[in-house]
């Protein structure tokens, strides 16, 4: 993945002066260079975030076996998501719901030459609703639409986080709309695809000061929003009456952030304050997923996945700049060197009676980062992933589901050094809890 940011002319004239990221029913001064901009420092280390957090929480039932055999156990509605072929095991029904987020980050052993706090806790309880639509054609045919969000990211430092200069604000969300058709070959194989319309809205910002202790902290600040279009793919295999295998995958989309470009005054005047039209071109990686749903007994199901996500796309950081630039600011390049992820989950249901059935999963999700280029605006570890769920049938007609997710990420060091920028090292312990409710009714 390589992130383009245009800088528009007049603000490279500016600052040219300154050269110093259950069961089967239920900125250049950021580059490694010495002759950059301080100014658009914020900018690139904004941009590192831009492969995005990929987020999970688009269902409370798949949520409860901390995701194994997403695409395979065709649960709900929700499916239209995690396979569009298993909307052939469905009647038609509705599902809809909302996660909610609890994140929390101990910063220790930090120093940096800006001088500041390291309180953690940067992420805001954050809300992820989804809902979900299917109604069978005829006996072949069924149509779904869906709505959730499959990637965002929300960091708020406190206001005088040491490590400010490299990070300081991100909110970055993406929203989908997915209609989607699936179709019955025989009893053994069902195929389902859907479109996604996409919209991407992000708020990136740093601290920039060329003379840290000398003169007040400036900001700079980039937002912007953009849509983009993919597609969703699915393979189900009912392979016995007990075993189903489910392929999903989940294309790449490729997005252009038209927005503003702002920065406060920054060293007593140094760079006046100005905004300015700017945009960031970004593209959020594909997905293979590959789970199976085993129906061991009446009561016990058991689940597995495996997803490979394909974050080796975010290789660098482009910063370009008019053509009439200083050449120095015409390529500059920040390396990023993501590298694929191979996730891994495991779940249990059990049946306990006609109304309710219980879950519960484990997973380990890999960090797509290395220790040398990790900064505090994406501060991740690997991931272990633990849950429990429960889903309610009080009637026929309606099941109500609730899961809680707790994660532990490894802890992780963070070791920034810039010309412009000084030095930011730090250590970060992240965890999070996370609980989620669902309700589907079929008609």
């Amino acid at each position: 993945m390589t992130l383009n940011v245009d800088i528009p002319e007049r603000l490279i004239r500016l600052c040219g002066s300154l050269h110093a990221n259950g069961q089967f029913c239920d900125h250049p001064c950021l580059f490694q260079r010495r002759h950059t901009l301080p100014l658009l420092t914020a900018l690139a280390s904004c941009q590192a975030l831009a492969g995005g957090f990929a987020l999970n929480e688009q269902s409370a039932s798949a949520m409860g076996t901390a995701f194994a055999g997403r695409s395979s156990s065709a649960l709900d509605a929700s499916t239209v998501y995690g396979n569009p072929a298993g909307m052939s095991y469905l009647g038609e029904q509705v599902s809809g719901g909302i996660a909610l987020i609890n994140a929390n980050s101990d910063i220790s052993n930090a120093s940096s030459n800006f001088t500041g706090s390291n309180d953690g806790d940067m992420v805001p309880l954050t809300a992820i609703p989804f809902g979900y639509y299917v109604k069978p054609l005829d006996e072949n045919w069924h149509f779904g639409i869906g709505v959730y969000a499959p990637f965002g990211l929300a960091t708020e430092y406190e206001n005088n986080y040491q490590g400010r200069a490299f990070a300081d604000k991100t909110d970055l969300s993406v929203v989908s709309i997915q209609p989607t058709l699936s179709y019955k070959l025989n009893e053994q194989w069902s195929f389902g695809a859907g479109i996604t319309s996409n919209h991407a809205q992000g708020t990136l910002s740093s601290a920039v000061n060329p003379v840290p202790g000398f003169a007040p902290d400036g900001e700079f600040k980039v937002s912007g929003d953009d849509w983009g279009y993919g597609y969703n793919l699915g393979i189900m295999l009912q392979a016995t009456a007990s075993t189903r295998v489910g392929l999903a995958y989940r294309s790449k989309v490729d997005y252009r952030l038209e927005g503003d470009a702002e920065n406060s005054k920054i060293a007593n005047g140094a760079i006046p304050a100005g905004k300015y039209d700017g945009s960031l071109a970004l593209t959020t990686p594909e997905t293979f997923e590959l789970s199976v749903t085993q129906q061991f007994d009446s009561q016990w199901t058991g689940y597995a996945g495996y997803t490979w996500t394909r974050w080796s796309r975010f290789q660098e950081v482009v910063i370009k700049s008019p053509s009439n630039a200083s050449p120095k600011l015409q390529n500059v390049v920040e390396e990023q060197n993501w590298h694929d992820t191979r996730s891994f989950a495991t779940g249990l249901s059990y049946q306990l009676n006609p109304q309710w059935v219980l879950r519960s999963g484990i997973a380990f999700d890999p960090t797509p980062s290395n220790n040398t280029d990790r900064s505090p605006r994406i501060p991740s570890g690997d991931r272990y992933v633990f849950a429990l769920g429960a889903g309610y049938s009080p009637t026929a007609n309606l099941t109500l589901d609730v899961a809680y997710v707790y994660l532990q990420e490894e802890q992780v060091s963070v070791d920034k050094n810039d010309p412009e920028k000084g030095r930011y090292q730090a250590d970060f312990n992240n965890s999070a809890h996370s609980i989620a409710a669902q309700a589907t009714w079929h008609f």
